[in-house]
C-alpha cells in the first residue's frame, strides 16, 4: 500500500485468496425489503454493506428489491479478513441469480466497487492480484495449491480506519511484489511464503501491539511455514504444513485466550447463499 491519490484513494497491490471459513447470506423472497444482520455491533443495518450491495444491485436495473436477507457471521470483525466484503459480494452473487442478472455485467461490478475496495474480488473469489484501490482485478492465478491455514486473532480489534489513518501518519515503505507474483503463478508455497509482507500490517501491530505478540508467537509454532497480518489486522494467518499443525496451532491459541481458527485456502467460494 502506497499514500493516498488525488481522489483520496490509497494504492494497493494486494494478493488475495478465499478461505473455507465464511459467514452465511440467505435470501428469500418476499413483498417488502429487510436486512438480518446478527452482527454485536451496534450499528444500523441500513449501514451495512449487505444493504448497500441489494439497493445499489436493485436501482442499477430498476428493480424494487421485495426480498428479505439475513446474515449469519462467524468471520470476527476488525480482523482484516473481508467479511463484510465477502458477504456484499456474495449478495451480489445470490440477487444476480434470483434476478437473472449477468454477474460478468460491468455494472454489476461498477456497483460492487461502489460499495467497497475489495468487493468486487468475492463476486468470482479465485485467486488472484488486484491493483489500484485493491479493486482491480489484474490477474488470477490457477495453480495455488489448496495449504492448510491457521487463524489467530486477539480478542480486540482494529478498524480498516483506524490503520489507514495510521498510515497517512506515518507511511511505512512497501516491497517489491514481483517475487511474490512469480511464487503464485507457479503454485510454489516454499516461495510464497518467503515473498509475502503487508506494509499495512506493520501500521496495524504499532496501533495494537498485541498483533505483534500474535504474530511473533505464531511464527515459533511447530508445523507453521510462515505468517502475516491479514490486510488491516487484528488477525493474523500461519501457512502451515499440514492439517493437523493447524487444528493444534488453533488448539494452542485458543488456550492463550485468542479467537482461532484452522481452515484452508479454496478456489470455489464456501459462501453459503440459501
Amino acid at each position: 500500500m502506497t499514500q493516498q491519490d488525488s481522489r483520496g484513494y490509497h494504492y494497493v497491490d494486494s494478493v488475495m485468496v478465499a478461505l473455507a471459513l465464511s459467514d452465511e447470506v440467505c435470501i428469500e423472497q418476499a413483498n417488502d425489503f429487510a436486512v438480518h444482520m446478527d452482527s454485536c455491533l451496534d450499528v444500523p443495518v441500513e449501514k451495512s454493506n449487505v444493504w448497500k450491495a441489494a439497493r445499489s444491485l436493485a436501482s442499477a436495473y430498476g428493480i424494487e428489491p421485495q426480498v428479505h436477507i439475513s446474515v449469519r457471521q462467524h468471520i470476527p470483525l476488525q480482523a482484516g479478513l473481508g467479511g463484510s466484503s465477502s458477504d456484499a459480494g456474495t449478495t451480489l452473487r445470490g440477487l444476480c441469480r434470483l434476478w437473472n442478472i449477468n454477474l460478468k455485467d460491468p455494472r454489476v461490478t461498477q456497483v460492487a466497487r461502489s460499495i467497497g475496495a475489495d468487493v468486487s474480488f468475492f463476486l468470482d473469489p479465485h485467486p488472484s492480484f488486484l491493483t489500484g484501490a485493491g479493486d482491480v482485478l489484474k490477474e488470477t492465478f490457477p495453480y495455488v495449491p489448496s495449504a492448510p491455514i491457521v487463524l489467530v486473532k486477539p480478542l480486540s480489534g482494529i478498524s480498516t480506519a483506524e490503520a489507514y489513518a495510521g498510515f497517512d501518519q506515518d507511511p511505512v515503505p512497501t516491497q517489491r511484489i514481483d517475487g511474490l507474483l512469480c511464487a503464485m503463478r507457479s503454485g510454489d508455497l516454499p516461495q510464497v511464503v518467503a515473498h509475502m509482507s503487508n506494509n499495512l500490517g506493520i501500521v496495524a501491530c504499532r496501533l495494537l501491539p498485541v498483533i505483534g505478540e500474535v504474530h511473533s508467537w505464531l511464527v515459533q509454532q511447530p508445523g507453521v511455514s510462515g505468517a502475516m497480518v491479514s490486510g488491516s489486522g487484528s488477525c493474523v494467518f500461519g501457512i502451515c504444513k499440514t492439517a493437523k499443525s493447524a487444528q493444534q496451532v488453533a488448539q494452542a491459541a485458543a488456550e492463550r485466550g485468542w479467537w482461532s481458527y484452522a481452515t484452508q485456502i479454496t478456489h470455489v467460494s464456501k459462501r453459503q447463499v440459501c
